[in-house]
C-alpha cells in the first residue's frame, strides 16, 4: 500500500502543471483525497518534490504549494508535530526565496503559514519574526502573512502585536516603494481591526488583562506617517487603502489625540472624495465603504450629544432633502452604535422621541419603534443593590430603563395621536416574561390612556381579549420595581372590560388596596384576602377555566376562591383534580398554595372537595412499586411522602375554611380519620405537614366550639402527637432553617404576594426561634447546636443563601454577646472552630457577605474576651481595627481583599488562645476546598499568616491530595515553608516518616522546601549527616529454615535519598546545591555502593509509577537497582545540572579527592555491567577522562582503548548508544594519545571503524567520520593505512553530498587531515583550499577538479569504479546522484 501509495502521488505531482485546468484540478483534488487519508506521508512527498525540483516553473510550485494548504486545513490536528515545523520551514523558504514580489507563487506559501497559524502560532511567528528584523526592510509577503494571521487568528496574534507594532514603526519611513506602503498600510488596517474585535469579546480572550491604551502610543505614531505622508500620494489604490488603516486605527487613539487630529482628518478625507469621486462609487462594494461609515462613528463616539443634537435640529427643517439626509445619518448612527459604548443608545431613544412628536411612530414600522422603547424599559438592573459602576460615565441599565420610562410616558400625555397607537398595543406587552420588568411603565400608560377613553366614552375602549390575568398576579407589590399599584390601578380602569360584576366591588376594595401600598390607609388584617376576593366577583365557568392555566403559587388561592362561586359541580370536580396532581408536590411554597386553594373550595363545596381527596389519598400515585420495578422507577415519580404532605396540608385548609354548620360532624368522621394513619411517619416534611394540619383544625374546632357544644374525644391524642414533635425542637429547627434559607428571591407563592414584608416576616421568625432556643442552653455547647444548622449554608454555592446564613449568623452571635452573664472563668472551646468557617467569607463574592462575616467575627473576638474576664463595655484596640477593615470589604480587587485577609489573620492570631489555634487551622485548611475559589484562596491566605505568626505542621499532607486549584497549592507550598523555618527538625522528621516511595503529595512537599536555597542547604547538611552514621543496612536470616544471611536497606537512609532527589527537583536550590556539591556527591556514591546486594524491608511497596495504589516487593528485590533507577542517578544528575559542572568539572574535583584510581577501576568494572544504560555511561566517563583529566589519558590508555573498542563491538545495544559513545569518547581519548600507544592498533581500530560509515543512524555516521580523521595522524607513513584511506575514500567523497549537514562537515575535516596520507600533494592542497566546515562546496566542479588527479592512481581505477557501483543503492538519493556523477566524470 505505501508503495503504490508512493507511486500514484508522485504521478500526480507530476502531472500537476498540465496544461489542460481540469486536469490541474482533479490532479488537486486527488492528492487531497490522499492527503486526508496520510497527510504525513503525502505532505513528506510533496515536501520532497519541491525540494528535489528547485527549477520548477511557477505554475506547478503554485499548484503543489495549494495542495499542501487544503492538507495542512483539513487535517492539521493529524499532522505530526515535526511534519509541522518542516512544512513551516518549507513554506517561509518559498515565499522569501526571490527578492522580487511573484504574487501566485508567494501568496501561496504565505497562505500555508496562515493555514498552520490557526493552531501553531508561536512556531509560526517564531519563524515569521525572525525574518522581520529591526532596522531592515522585510520582505513584502512577510508582512502581507502578518497581516493574514492577524485576521484569521485574532486571539493568538494581538498579544505579538505590541512588539510587531514597535519593531514596525521605523520600516514606515524606509518603505520608499508604494507597494511596501500599500502592505504597510493594510497589515496596520487588519492589526487594528483584530485589536477591537479582541477588545470586544475579551470574555473569550486568552488574556483579558490586554486594553486598548497598550497600543496607542504606537498605533498614533503610526498614523502619524500615513496621514502625513501617504494619505497624499498619487497611486489611488493606495490612497484608498491608507484611508481604510486610519479608519481603522482611528478607534485604538487616545480620546484627546483623536479629538485634536478631527479638524484635520475630515476635511483631507472630503478632499479625497472631490478627487475621486467616479472612484468612490465604484468601491463602495469594497474597502471603501468602510471609510464612509467611519467617518460619522469619529463625531459620534467623540461629539455624540452635539452631533444627535444637530441632527435633531436638522429634522425641524421644511426642506424635505435635508430631512431625509438627517434621517439617513441617523439610520447609519444606529447601525453603527458599538454594543461597548450604550451612550449611543440614549441618542436612539432621544431620536425616537422627536420622531414621535413629528408624526412618524403613525406609519408603518412605527410599533417597532415603540418595542424598542418598551423593550429597554424591561431591562434588568446591572448592579447589586448598594453597588456603584467604576466608571461613572457608564450608562448603566437603570440609567437607559429610567430614560425610556419617562419617554413612554412622554408618548401618553404629551402626543395625542399617539392614543390610538398604543391603546390598546401596550396591553399585549404584559404577558410575555421578558417584559415582566416593563410593567411599572406599562401600567401607568395604560391606566392613563384608559381613563381618557373611558371617560369620554370612546368605543375602542371596549377591548374583547382573553390575556388580562397578569394584572393581578402583579397585584403583588414588590416583585419588581414596585409593581403592585400600578397594576391594581390598570385593573381598577379596565374592570368593566375583564367580566360584568368586577366593576363595582374592584372600586371598592382595590382604592383600599391602593391606600395599603402607599401607607396612607388603615393597615389591613390580610391583603391577600382582598385580592382573593377582587378574583371572586368573576364567578362564571369559564374564566375559572381560563385561570387554572397558571401554576404559581398565588393563583391556587385565587383558582380557590374561584371555584367558591362556580356552581358547576363537574367542573369544581375537574379543577379539584387537576390541582392534586398537576401540582409540584417537592415544592414547598406549591404545597402550601395547592392546600389553601383546596381549602377555599370547601368553603362552598365540603363533600366535594373531601370526596376528591379521599379518592386521591386512594389513587395509584400513592401505591410504592414493589420488586424490581422499584428500581426502574424515577425518585421524582416515587416520592410519595411529599405527595402524603400536600394531602394532610389539604385536610388542615379544609377544616379551617368549612362551613361552621357542617365542620364539626366531619372532623372525627373524615379529616381526622384520614390523617391519623401518618402520626407515626419519620418523614420530616411530613411531620411538619401533621404540625400544621393539627393547628389549623385545632383553630376551626375553637371558633366553631364558641356557639355550639363539642366534646373532642381525640384531644388527647393529638396533644401526645404535638409533644412529641415539640420533643424533636431540634428537628424542627433544621427544616425551618433549611427552608428559609434556601428560598430562592422569585418564586413560589410568598415571594409573589407581598414578597418583601413576608421575607422579613420569615427572618423574623426563623430568628426568634433560634433566639429561644439558644436562650435556653446560653453557653458554648448551646451555641454550637445552633450554629451547626447554618454552617452548611456558608458555603453553598447560591449567593443568597449564603447571605442569609450569615446575616442569621451575626445575628444570633450578637443576641448570645449581649445576653452572655460570665460567672466563672470558662473556655470558650469552639472558639477556632466559629472564626474558621467564617474567616474565608471575608471574600466571598457577594459584598453582603463580606461585611456581615466581619461583623460575625469581631461579635466573636468580643464574646472571647468576655470569657476571658473583661467587662461588657470593653474596647480592644485590635479587634476594634475590624471595624475600618470592614469598609475595605466593598473594593472588589482581589488583591485588597487578600492584603485585608492577612490583616484580618493578624488580629485573629492576636487574640486567639493558643489551645485554639490547632482548630482554627484545620478549619481553614477544610476551607481550601471552598466551592468559591475566592474564599479558598482566602483560606490559604489565613493559613499562611497564622502560621507566620504562630507557627505549626499538621494535616497539609492530607488536604494536599483534595487541592485541584494551582493557586492555593502553590500557597500550601509556602505554608510548609514557613513551619521549616521554624521548626525545621520537626518538619523533617515527620516528612521522613511517611511510607515509601513518597506518593505524589508528598513530593511535592520536598519539593516546596528547596524553594528557599539557605532552608534547602540546612536541609541537605542534616540529610548528609545523617546518611554519614545512619547503616544503610542490616543483617537479618533468610527464614528460620536456612542459616544464611540477607543484607536489608534500613527505611530512613532510603527515605532520605529520596528527600534529596525531590528537593533538586526544585529549580531554586541550585544555590545550595553548587555549595555542597563535594559532600552531595560523595555522599551519594557511597550511598550507591552500599546498597549493592542489598534488599529492600518488606514493607516498602514497589509502585513507582502508581503510588496510590502500592503493591508489596519481593524480600530478594536488589535494592540497588532500587536505589540507582529511583534516587541517588537521579540525585546526582540533579546536582550536575544544577551546578552546570561539566564531567571535565567532575573528574578534576574527583581528582583532588584522589579517587581517579579508584574511579578508573569502578568505571571499567561497569562496562560489563548487565544494565545497557549502566555501560553506556561508563563508556561516557572513561571517555570524558579526556576532557577532565587529559594527563592521565596516557596512564590508563591501555584500559581506554580496550574500554572503547569493547564498546564499538557491542551486540546488546538496540539503539547504539554504546557504540556511538565509545566513538565519541575515543575521538577525545586520540587527541591525547602518544604514537607509541596507538600505532601497532591503528589498523585494528580501523576495521572497527568502517563498517559504521554508511549506518543509517546520522549520529553514528558522523562519529565514524571524525574518529576516522583523528586516527589519521597516528597512520602517516604507514603502507597500510594509506590503502586502508584509498578503500574509503569513494566513501568520504560521496559523503560530501549527504543528506545530513553534520556528516558533510565530518566528511570535509576527515579528507583534509587525511589528505597527507593519501600520497598525492596536488589532492592534499586542493582538499586544504576547499574542505572548510563553514565554507560552501560546489560539488560537482569540486568532482570534476578531483578526477584529473585520481586518475594518477591507474591501480586503484577499477577498485574506485567498483566501489562507486555499490553507492547506485544507497538509501539517500544525494549519494546515489553523486555516485552517478562521479562515475560519469
Amino acid at each position: 500500500i505505501c508503495v503504490s501509495l508512493l507511486h500514484v502521488t508522485l504521478a500526480l505531482l507530476d502531472s500537476a502543471n498540465d496544461k489542460d485546468p481540469v486536469v490541474r484540478e482533479q490532479v488537486r483534488k486527488s492528492i487531497l483525497t490522499l492527503g486526508k487519508q496520510q497527510p504525513n506521508k503525502v505532505l513528506s512527498m510533496c515536501q520532497d518534490y519541491l525540494v528535489k525540483h528547485p527549477k520548477l516553473i511557477v505554475g506547478h510550485r503554485v499548484v503543489i504549494l495549494q495542495t499542501i494548504e487544503l492538507i495542512v486545513k483539513t487535517k492539521i490536528d493529524d499532522i505530526s508535530y515535526p511534519k509541522i515545523k518542516s512544512i513551516i520551514s518549507l513554506a517561509s523558504d518559498e515565499m522569501t526565496r526571490s527578492k522580487d514580489v511573484v504574487p501566485d507563487w508567494q501568496q501561496a506559501a504565505s497562505n500555508i503559514l496562515v493555514a498552520v497559524g490557526n493552531k501553531y502560532i508561536n512556531d509560526i511567528m517564531e519563524e515569521i519574526l525572525s525574518k522581520f528584523q529591526p532596522g531592515i526592510l522585510p520582505h513584502f509577503f512577510v508582512v502581507q502573512t502578518l497581516s493574514s494571521l492577524s485576521e484569521s487568528n485574532v486571539y493568538g496574534m494581538v498579544p505579538f502585536l505590541n512588539a510587531i507594532l514597535g519593531t514596525m514603526l521605523p520600516m514606515l519611513g524606509m518603505a520608499k516603494q508604494d507597494n511596501m506602503k500599500w502592505v504597510f498600510s493594510s497589515a496596520l488596517s487588519h492589526f487594528s481591526e483584530s485589536i477591537l474585535e479582541y477588545l470586544a469579546n475579551l470574555d473569550k480572550a486568552p488574556d483579558p488583562t490586554v486594553r486598548k491604551d497598550t497600543f496607542s502610543s504606537e498605533i498614533y505614531a503610526a498614523y502619524d506617517i500615513l496621514y502625513c505622508s501617504w494619505l497624499q500620494s498619487r497611486e489611488s489604490k493606495l490612497r484608498l487603502t491608507v484611508a481604510e488603516a486610519v479608519g481603522s486605527m482611528s478607534h485604538l487613539m487616545a480620546h484627546d489625540k483623536l479629538e485634536e487630529q478631527l479638524p484635520k482628518l475630515i476635511p483631507t478625507i472630503l478632499s479625497l472624495y472631490k478627487k475621486n469621486t467616479e472612484h468612490y462609487v465604484i468601491s463602495k462594494v469594497g474597502r471603501g465603504l468602510t471609510l464612509c461609515h467611519t467617518l460619522p462613528s469619529f463625531s459620534a463616539n467623540t461629539f455624540p450629544d452635539r452631533l444627535v443634537m444637530f441632527v435633531l435640529q436638522k429634522l425641524e427643517n421644511s426642506n424635505e432633502r435635508i430631512r431625509m439626509g438627517s434621517l439617513a445619518v441617523l439610520r447609519h448612527l444606529i447601525n453603527s452604535s458599538s454594543k461597548t459604548d450604550r451612550r449611543h443608545l440614549l441618542q436612539v431613544v432621544q431620536v425616537i422621541s422627536a420622531m414621535a412628536h413629528h408624526g412618524y411612530l403613525e406609519l408603518e414600522g412605527g410599533d417597532l419603534l415603540v418595542k424598542f422603547i418598551i423593550q429597554h424599559c424591561a431591562l434588568p438592573d446591572t448592579y447589586y443593590v448598594r453597588q456603584r459602576p467604576s466608571d461613572p460615565e457608564e450608562v448603566t441599565n437603570e440609567a437607559l430603563r429610567s430614560m425610556c420610562d419617562n419617554t413612554l410616558h412622554l408618548f401618553t400625555t404629551t402626543v395625542g395621536r399617539l392614543t390610538d397607537v398604543l391603546w390598546p398595543m401596550l396591553l399585549y406587552y404584559l404577558t410575555p416574561g421578558q417584559y415582566s420588568n416593563a410593567t411599572t411603565p406599562l401600567c401607568k400608560s395604560l391606566t392613563l390612556l384608559g381613563t381618557k377613553k373611558r371617560a369620554s366614552q370612546e368605543p375602542n375602549f371596549n377591548i374583547d381579549f382573553n390575556e388580562h390575568g397578569r394584572c393581578l398576579v402583579e397585584g403583588a407589590p414588590f416583585t419588581s420595581r414596585g409593581h403592585g399599584a400600578p397594576s391594581l390601578s390598570l385593573l381598577n380602569v379596565i374592570s368593566p372590560n375583564i367580566h360584568p360584576n368586577a366593576e363595582t366591588l374592584w372600586e371598592k376594595e382595590i382604592p383600599a388596596l391602593l391606600s395599603y401600598l402607599e401607607g396612607k390607609g388603615p393597615q389591613l388584617n390580610d391583603p391577600r384576602q382582598n385580592l382573593c376576593k377582587i378574583m371572586s366577583s368573576t364567578n362564571d365557568q369559564g374564566f375559572s377555566s381560563w385561570l387554572h392555566g397558571s401554576f404559581q403559587s398565588f393563583l391556587y388561592r385565587c383558582i380557590g376562591v374561584t371555584l367558591q362561586q362556580c356552581s358547576n359541580k363537574e367542573v369544581v370536580q375537574k379543577q379539584l383534580q387537576e390541582m392534586l396532581i398537576s401540582a409540584r408536590h417537592n415544592d414547598a411554597i406549591e404545597r402550601a398554595g395547592v392546600a389553601m386553594g383546596i381549602g377555599l373550595c370547601a368553603s362552598s363545596h365540603l363533600d366535594a372537595t373531601l370526596a376528591k381527596l379521599d379518592d386521591f389519598g386512594k389513587s395509584d400515585a400513592f401505591k410504592k412499586a414493589s420488586g424490581i420495578f422499584s428500581l426502574l422507577k424515577d425518585k421524582n415519580d416515587l416520592d410519595v411522602e411529599k405527595m402524603k404532605s400536600t394531602l394532610i396540608l389539604c385536610y388542615g385548609y379544609v377544616a379551617l375554611h368549612a362551613p361552621e354548620d357542617q365542620i364539626l360532624s366531619r372532623i372525627d368522621s373524615d379529616i381526622l380519620r384520614s390523617i391519623s394513619k401518618h402520626f407515626n411517619t419519620k418523614d420530616l416534611t411530613m411531620k411538619l405537614s401533621l404540625i400544621q394540619s393539627v393547628g389549623l383544625i385545632a383553630r376551626a374546632i375553637s371558633t366553631v366550639v364558641r356557639n355550639q357544644g363539642y366534646m373532642f374525644v381525640r384531644k388527647q391524642e393529638l396533644m401526645g402527637v404535638m409533644m412529641v414533635s415539640v420533643c424533636h425542637v431540634y428537628v424542627l429547627c433544621y427544616v425551618v432553617v433549611r427552608t428559609v434559607l434556601c428560598r430562592p428571591y422569585d418564586g413560589g407563592f410568598y415571594l409573589l404576594l407581598f414578597p418583601q414584608a413576608l421575607y422579613k416576616d420569615t427572618f423574623n421568625a426563623l430568628q426568634e426561634l433560634l433566639r429561644n432556643i439558644l436562650a435556653r442552653d446560653l453557653s458554648p455547647d448551646g451555641l454550637q447546636s445552633v450554629f451547626k444548622h447554618i454552617e452548611e449554608w456558608l458555603s453553598s454555592g447560591q449567593g443568597h443563601e449564603r447571605e442569609r446564613a450569615m446575616n442569621t449568623t451575626a445575628h444570633i452571635l450578637e443576641f448570645y454577646f449581649n445576653n452572655l452573664h460570665v460567672k466563672n472563668m470558662v473556655t470558650f472551646h469552639n472558639l477556632g472552630s466559629l472564626l474558621g468557617r467564617l474567616a474565608p467569607r471575608c471574600t466571598d463574592p457577594n459584598p453582603l457577605v463580606r461585611r456581615a462575616a466581619i461583623d460575625c467575627i469581631y461579635t466573636l473576638l468580643y464574646i472571647q474576651l468576655r470569657y476571658e474576664g473583661f467587662s461588657l463595655d470593653y474596647k480592644d484596640d485590635s479587634v476594634e481595627r475590624l471595624i475600618t477593615l470592614r469598609e475595605s470589604m466593598d473594593n472588589p480587587d482581589h488583591s485588597v481583599l487578600y492584603k485585608t485577609c492577612s490583616e484580618l489573620a493578624k488580629i485573629i492570631s492576636k487574640r486567639l488562645p493558643q489551645q485554639q489555634l490547632n482548630t482554627l487551622i484545620f478549619m481553614l485548611i477544610e476551607g481550601l476546598v471552598d466551592s468559591q475559589s475566592n474564599c479558598s484562596r482566602a483560606s490559604s491566605v489565613l493559613l499562611n499568616t497564622l502560621l507566620k505568626n504562630r507557627g505549626m505542621l499538621e494535616v497539609l499532607h492530607i488536604r494536599l491530595q483534595m487541592i485541584s486549584e494551582e493557586q492555593v497549592k502553590v500557597s500550601v507550598a509556602q505554608s510548609i515553608l514557613i513551619l521549616a523555618t521554624q521548626h525545621l527538625q520537626t518538619v523533617i522528621n515527620t516528612l521522613i516518616s511517611y511510607p515509601l516511595p513518597f506518593d505524589s503529595w508528598s513530593c511535592e512537599m520536598w519539593i516546596a522546601l528547596g524553594a528557599d536555597s539557605k532552608l534547602a542547604s540546612q536541609i541537605m547538611e542534616m540529610l548528609m549527616e545523617k546518611l554519614n552514621i545512619m547503616v544503610p543496612y542490616v543483617d537479618k536470616k533468610e527464614s528460620m529454615m536456612r542459616g544464611g544471611l540477607t543484607k536489608v536497606a534500613t527505611s530512613h537512609p532510603l527515605a532520605m535519598t529520596c528527600a534529596l532527589k525531590e528537593m533538586m527537583l526544585n529549580g531554586q536550590s541550585q544555590e545550595a546545591v553548587v555549595s555542597l556539591f563535594p559532600q552531595l556527591f560523595s555522599s551519594l556514591l557511597v550511598r550507591l555502593g552500599s546498597s549493592v546486594g542489598v534488599t529492600l524491608p518488606k514493607d516498602i511497596n514497589s509502585s513507582g509509577t502508581n503510588r496510590k495504589s502500592p503493591t508489596k516487593l519481593s524480600a530478594g528485590f536488589d535494592v540497588c537497582g532500587w536505589v540507582r533507577r529511583r534516587h541517588t542517578l537521579a540525585s546526582t544528575y540533579c546536582i550536575i545540572r544544577h551546578t552546570g559542572w561539566s564531567a571535565g568539572t567532575v573528574n578534576r574535583g574527583l581528582q583532588q579527592l584522589m579517587m581517579m584510581d579508584v574511579l578508573m577501576n569502578n568505571m571499567m568494572e561497569r562496562i560489563s555491567d548487565p544494565c545497557c544504560t549502566v555501560r553506556m555511561l561508563a563508556v561516557r566517563g572513561l571517555g570524558n577522562i579526556a576532557v577532565g583529566s587529559p594527563e592521565k589519558v596516557n596512564k590508563y590508555a591501555k584500559e581506554l582503548l580496550a574500554a572503547m573498542s569493547s564498546g564499538m563491538e557491542e551486540k546488546d545495544d538496540p539503539g547504539k548508544r554504546i557504540t556511538l559513545e565509545a566513538m565519541s569518547g575515543l575521538s577525545k581519548v586520540l587527541l591525547y594519545l602518544d604514537k607509541k600507544n596507538v600505532q601497532l592498533l591503528v589498523v585494528y581500530i580501523f576495521m572497527k571503524i568502517k563498517p559504521f560509515l554508511e549506518s543509517e543512524n546520522d549520529e553514528i555516521r558522523c562519529a565514524s567520520i571524525m574518529l576516522l580523521g583523528n586516527l589519521s595522524k597516528f597512520g602517516s607513513g604507514e603502507p597500510v593505512f594509506k590503502d586502508q584511506i584509498h578503500n574509503v575514500l569513494v566513501s568520504l567523497l560521496l559523503h560530501l553530498s549527504d543528506p545530513n549537514l553534520q556528516v558533510v562537515k565530518a566528511c570535509k575535516y576527515a579528507m583534509r587531515v587525511c589528505a597527507p596520507v593519501v600520497g598525492s600533494e596536488l589532492i592534499t592542497t586542493m582538499f586544504q583550499n576547499h574542505l572548510h566546515e563553514d565554507k560552501s562546496l560546489h560539488y560537482g566542479e569540486f568532482i570534476n577538479d578531483l578526477t584529473k588527479y585520481i586518475v594518477n592512481f591507474p591501480g586503484m581505477l577499477n577498485f574506485y569504479h567498483i566501489t562507486v557501483i555499490q553507492f547506485f543503492k544507497s538509501s539517500w538519493a544525494e549519494v546515489r546522484a553523486g555516485a552517478a556523477m562521479f562515475i560519469g566524470r
